[in-house]
């Protein structure tokens, strides 16, 4: 009896407050429903699905034959890594290994650690001469902000593709002052992935817009009383301006790290669809595109999407691990 009664007691306790406390926040969730909304049904729900295609040989032709092979995907991603070039699922379906993810982890790796310092380099070098008093500084501002603007578009892979080719512009130019033999650009797989590095660094207008405000956080007196030391500029730059510039860095990085991992339309539009010549544009997700909707293995495709969330994450967590060493909030640590 005496346990019985403590539960009524709890009970009715308890769902007073529930009932209050809806009753108080009833107007917030209701403004929050169609967040609360999308995001249950159009990104929580199509992470938990994908997470469970990865472990089967999901193809959305052949919905019905659809049978769980455990880590059977995760196995022909890596296999070759393992010496491994076909091996029998839980099923007794015997799966091949993919003798081009490593190639398209290489490309990507190649393309990330390349292109972001150059492309954060060049913002930060903009930044500065766009932070001096001149005239027409807005105008340059506004010019040099266009191409990210513009961003992965269609239209701006294409021109690209046309700028680089044997007979394309660039090609021109180089001809019109004395050079001969020159290749094609894109189609040369010695040179079609530096193409896309260098698209990529000609964006970097978002960077240099980020960098720019944090320059202009920057007391002035801090300069003034470094040119009384006698400190020269390039002192200044590196006693002054990078450490206290040291937060937008970070930022910068770890955003510029997350998009360059998830760059697709520039690797697909100048590389054919297909990854360029010998696979030198092979990029991680166009990979993954090619796995999931040209040969239907949606089951594969959703467990590389979940390798490059885990590496995203990884190397994010070891950016934020190492800031500690080089990263400066004005605190004085």
């Amino acid at each position: 009896m005496h346990g019985a009664s403590t539960e009524a007691i709890i009970k009715t306790s308890i769902r007073p407050g529930i009932v209050e406390f809806l009753r108080r926040n009833a107007a917030a969730y209701m403004f929050l429903t169609p967040w609360l909304l999308g995001f249950f049904v159009l990104t929580l729900y199509p992470m938990v699905y994908s997470l469970w295609l990865g472990f089967t040989d999901y193809d959305f032709t052949k919905p019905d034959s659809t049978q769980w092979i455990g880590l059977g995907n995760y196995l022909k991603m890596f296999g070759p890594v393992f010496g491994l070039s076909k091996f029998t699922a839980s099923t007794g379906e015997v799966i091949r290994a993919d003798p081009y993810y490593m190639k398209s982890l290489s490309v990507t790796f190649t393309y990330v650690f390349v292109s972001v310092p150059l492309k954060l380099i060049a913002a930060l070098a903009v930044a500065m001469l766009l932070n001096q008093k001149l005239r027409g500084v807005p105008f340059y501002r506004v010019v040099y902000y266009i191409p990210t603007l513009l961003g992965g578009s269609v239209a701006i892979a294409v021109l690209w593709r046309k700028v680089f080719e044997k007979d394309g512009l660039v090609n021109g130019l180089l001809e019109a002052i004395g050079f001969t033999n020159l290749p094609g650009w894109i189609t040369n797989p010695k040179y079609a992935l530096w193409t896309l590095v260098l698209l990529t660094v000609w964006q970097f207008g978002s960077s240099m817009i980020i960098f720019l405000a944090g320059l202009k956080q920057i007391p002035q007196e801090y300069y003034e009383a470094a040119s009384v030391d006698g400190a020269n500029k390039v002192r200044q730059f590196f006693a002054i301006t990078i450490p206290l510039l040291s937060p937008v860095i970070l930022f910068n990085l770890v955003m510029q790290i997350i998009y360059a991992f998830q760059a697709f339309t520039q690797a697909y539009i100048i590389g054919g669809g297909s990854g360029g010549v010998l696979n030198s544009t092979l990029f991680y997700t166009l990979h993954l595109y090619i796995q999931g909707w040209t040969y239907h293995e949606m089951g594969y495709a959703s467990a590389m999407a979940w390798v490059l969330l885990l590496i995203i994450g990884v190397l994010t967590a070891l950016v934020f691990r190492t800031s500690n060493w080089w990263v400066s909030y004005g605190t004085g640590e």
